[in-house]
């Protein structure tokens, strides 16, 4: 009985030491994709193209077989997906990162291809690729370990489009044993830079590289490099579920040879400069600058050929705004509410472009207008606001402000413009200022632009 219990014992361990070890010894692949020319963008992601290279070379040498994908339209991002489900056998340590745009839409974050068509919130679910979608198929297909690695906490020209807040990404809704790391905490997005790396990256390369840590503890490490280096500026969010181990780089050393990597200057952290330095809005476009927008053009060509597309007016007028083009965004605006005097959207933007520049009074008489049509219309509300609030009515600017953000409460530009109307009517406003610098830290270059800073005579 004794002999029999040992043979038991013995076997149960032989069993326990190959289920710890299966992580190890399975299968590994990943799919790398960077997006870094979005033509609705006003400039190349400068860093993606070398970000995901560096990313595909570790991967490759922690045992990973890599699919890098850069520049992908939606079919092409579809197939890159396809191929990769295709691959994972039951067992498989299956890893996707993204570097690009990020948007989240009805609790979550979707991914972008450079060609995605985002004018409405709809738009989101219907061009983008659900990144609980993602690993969801990942764990269907049997994958044993899921890992994202998300560098998409950027604001991005698709959400001013529809909303003038940048809201980050939203929480994933993982399967078990699933590793999701953000680069910027959820809600909250990245400062932009232009340089060639990202200090996210780098620091996530960095730890995939030590050895005998688990790719959690890498990721955990990562995160506090990152809060570190930007004096907490910048939280990337991590969830994990795992319960297998596993280590990207193993024990082994590195090769003599390898290059040590590096932090990128541009993530050096600057003085705190002094709170009434009035930021330096960005310059208008150029008349070539807008000739060159692929965007604008193909909408211009649409309305070359039908005088009666109200839709393309709207939409032009829409990105001729966000590119700071406001007398033609005016002309666009101008044009459709003659077609359609109770368009509310169409009244709140040309409100904001009349706000923008200057035009307070027929701002206004627009933004009432907007809100007669549709009591709810938040973006209206904040238009107001900023209209109040370069009234001098700050008063009213803060009502308007709050009831903004009682039905969208992760507006940047509702919460920055309150704080600043508090700090203006003698109040703090500190709080409300801060989050949305935490939300969108080009906040205040934004309200700079309207005329609008945190300087209190």
């Amino acid at each position: 009985m004794r002999a029999a219990f040992l043979l038991l014992l013995a076997g149960l361990v032989m069993l326990s030491g190959t289920t710890t070890s299966r992580a190890a010894d399975a299968a590994k692949i990943a799919l790398v994709i960077g997006n870094a020319r979005y033509p609705d963008n006003e400039s190349v992601l400068s860093d993606v193209a070398n970000d995901a290279q560096d990313v595909t070379e570790e991967l490759k040498r922690a045992g990973f077989v890599v699919d890098s994908q850069s520049n992908v339209t939606g079919d092409a991002m579809r197939r890159a997906l396809d191929r990769f489900y295709a691959r994972i056998e039951r067992g498989t340590v299956a890893l996707i990162f993204f570097d690009g745009f990020g948007i989240q839409s009805n609790r979550q974050t979707y991914l972008l291809p450079v060609d995605a068509q985002i004018w409405t919130e709809p738009d989101v679910s219907r061009d983008g690729f659900s990144l609980d979608a993602v690993l969801a198929e990942m764990n269907t297909r049997g994958a044993a370990i899921k890992i994202a690695l998300i560098d998409a906490s950027r604001r991005n020209p698709f959400e001013r489009r529809f909303r003038r807040y940048s809201a980050g990404l939203a929480p994933a809704i993982a399967p078990n044993n699933s590793l999701v790391f953000y680069s910027a905490a959820l809600g909250a997005v990245a400062a932009t830079g232009k340089t060639d790396r990202s200090l996210f990256v780098a620091e996530l390369l960095r730890e995939m590289r030590a050895p005998n840590i688990s790719a959690e503890q890498a990721l955990a490490n990562t995160k506090n490099g990152v809060v570190a280096a930007t004096n907490r500026e910048q939280v990337p969010w991590l969830s994990s579920s795992l319960t297998t181990e596993f280590s990207f780089a193993g024990a082994a050393t590195r090769p003599p040879d390898d290059k040590p990597l590096t932090k990128p200057d541009v993530q050096k952290q600057e003085p705190q400069k002094p709170i009434c330095e009035v930021p330096q809005a960005a310059p208008a476009p150029t008349a070539d600058d807008l000739a060159r927008d692929p965007v604008i053009a193909d909408l211009s060509r649409k309305i070359a050929s039908n005088a009666n597309d109200v839709a393309s007016r709207y939409k032009r007028g829409q990105v001729y705004a966000i590119k700071r083009a406001y007398a033609l965004a005016m002309q666009d605006f101008d044009a459709v509410i003659r077609r359609a005097p109770k368009d509310a959207e169409a009244l709140n933007n040309r409100c904001w472009t009349r706000a923008a520049t200057g035009n307070l009074q027929g701002a206004l008489a627009d933004c009432n207008l907007a809100l007669q049509i549709d009591p709810g219309l938040s973006d209206a509300l904040d238009s107001r606001g900023l209209v109040n609030l370069r009234l001098g009515r700050t008063t009213e600017a803060i009502k308007d402000y709050t009831d903004a953000i009682q039905r969208n409460p992760h507006s940047s530009s509702s919460l920055f413009g309150r704080g600043i109307a508090a700090r203006k009517s003698g109040g703090d406003g500190a709080t409300d200022i801060a989050q949305a610098k935490a939300m969108n830290p080009d906040i205040a270059k934004e309200f700079a632009g309207y005329g609008v800073t945190e300087c209190v005579p």
